[in-house]
């Protein structure tokens, strides 16, 4: 039986002006995160000597940075609420990055030169020098970042989970969760010619203020929906209607915002499977988010300041950003057609999006047959990582969505967190491996089913890439295998 009253007041659509202005901050979070990746190999990389090892750590310092700062982002959320949290957050990760843009003024003061052509023209001693200390700068910009973008998911799934009934939930996390995709969409349109034509560092600058232009329209436009004076009666009771539900388990319309200590987090199952997906996923993205341009610039020598380079990477992540928000939808349909709970239509949608990153596997072999034939070659591979990131982007929004099916929205934000940490270390260890990985490759000229050099150390890592999902899977399901409410 369903109490959700009717009234005849008109159905305000509110809720998703919230979930357009997370869109619009996801955005600009992989905005921000891909302009070093866009500029590195190309403008970063000569001036400061840098090989793919410095980017490895650097990239790898920030991933764990940012697991740490994940597992309190969601206490910081819950405990500031999630509007001012959100303020805090993107504040501090435009911050973040802007600093990056004064790297180079600082390795110049360390070092004693006095442009960027000294800094490039610099041998021996001098530039293993300043190869450490710009790397070292990084490291701190990075770092600040981090932490500031370590709230993002926990603040958007939680405002989601205020916004928008269970049902709805991976819809609206699978749209706002696509601003990571459009973020690296438009990214390799806007941040290679601004590197190109104004400088790397202005680069960092122009995209880092953004988000203070985001913080703008925030503060007037969030509030609770029951405090919200532009969510009408009938759509607020549309996004309550899980309290009028009769369930079972009737502690979850007791719970309501009812905190969870934070330690108390760990003794659930249903945290250490959303951590378990978190770590064994989260990584593959993030090393397609980073290393693809160096991809594509070390297999096939094409760089991000032309055309062919830009086009690629603008093709990989609009073929992400279709594909990924109908994989927030399938839930909805299982749902709806079975009637299944909501858990096991997520995972059951996750299986099936599971084995779409074993497509990845294909990339080398085929990209190499291509190149065999004379043909252009980098887009086999981009197409097919292109599918593996959709299928990621459709997991993710489905696994955010977990939290609130079985979690009080009091702690939404801090299990969000847990699970984000568990993410970052995760592609820690594989951001470091990558960088290590790929150094080893060129020096040695590794061999591995085929490949000689680099292009082997891409294979090893996509191999691990295109099975992660379903090792995630089989964790998750031996965690929880069915749906099961927190009671607290």
């Amino acid at each position: 039986m369903n109490n959700l009253s009717q009234t005849s007041g008109k159905m305000t659509n509110y809720r998703w002006v919230i979930c357009a202005m997370l869109f619009f901050a996801t955005t600009i979070n992989y905005l921000d995160r891909q302009v070093l990746s866009l500029t590195w190999d190309e403008f970063i990389k000569p001036e400061f000597h840098w090989n793919e090892g410095h980017y490895g750590q650097i990239t790898s310092v920030f991933s764990i940075f940012y697991a740490i700062c994940m597992l309190f982002a969601g206490r910081f959320v819950e405990w500031m609420g999630t509007k001012k949290g959100f303020l805090w957050s993107i504040g501090v990760w435009s911050v973040g990055a802007c600093l990056h843009a004064v790297c180079g003024i600082i390795t110049e003061a360390s070092v004693g030169l006095h442009s960027a052509a000294e800094l490039a023209g610099a041998t021996g001693d001098v530039a293993v020098v300043i190869a450490t200390v710009s790397m070292y700068c990084f490291l701190v910009a990075r770092c600040v970042l981090a932490l500031g973008e370590a709230g993002n998911f926990p603040a958007a799934i939680k405002a989601t989970a205020e916004y928008f009934p269970k049902k709805d939930r991976a819809f609206a996390t699978s749209i706002f969760n696509a601003g990571a995709s459009i973020g690296a969409l438009f990214a390799p349109l806007s941040i290679p010619p601004l590197a190109k034509y104004f400088g790397w560092e202005m680069a960092f600058i122009i995209i880092g203020v953004l988000g203070f232009i985001w913080m703008g329209f925030w503060v007037f436009l969030y509030d609770k929906p029951a405090q919200n004076r532009r969510v009408g009666k009938s759509e607020l009771e549309y996004i309550e209607q899980d309290k009028y539900e009769q369930t079972e388990d009737a502690s979850e319309k007791k719970q309501g915002e009812e905190k969870v200590p934070f330690l108390k987090c760990f003794t659930y199952k249903q945290t250490w499977a959303f951590a378990a997906g978190k770590f064994m996923t989260d990584g593959v993205w993030w090393f397609f988010l980073f290393w693809t341009p160096s991809y594509l610039s070390t297999q096939f020598e094409i760089k991000m300041s032309e055309g062919l380079g830009r086009a690629l990477i603008f093709t990989l992540y609009a073929i992400v950003t279709v594909l990924s928000i109908f994989g927030g939808k399938l839930p909805t349909i299982f749902i709806n057609r079975s009637g299944q709970n909501p858990y096991a239509a997520r995972m059951k949608a996750m299986l099936i999006f599971a084995f779409f990153p074993l497509l990845v596997l294909l990339a080398q072999p085929l990209g190499m047959q291509f190149a065999a034939l004379g043909k252009n070659a980098a887009w086999i591979p981009v197409l097919l990582i292109s599918i593996g990131c959709a299928a990621h982007q459709a997991w993710s929004a489905n696994l955010f969505s977990t939290i609130g099916d079985m979690f009080p929205k009091g702690a939404i934000a801090t299990v969000t967190g847990i699970g984000g940490m568990a993410g970052g270390a995760g592609s820690m260890i594989l951001q470091f491996c990558a960088g290590a990985l790929f150094v080893y490759a060129g020096d040695t000229n590794m061999q591995f089913f085929g490949f000689e050099g680099k292009p082997a150390g891409y294979f090893v890592i996509f191999c691990v890439c295109a099975v992660a999902y379903l090792i995630g899977w089989v964790i998750m399901k031996a965690l929880v295998p069915k749906y099961r409410i927190i009671e607290i």
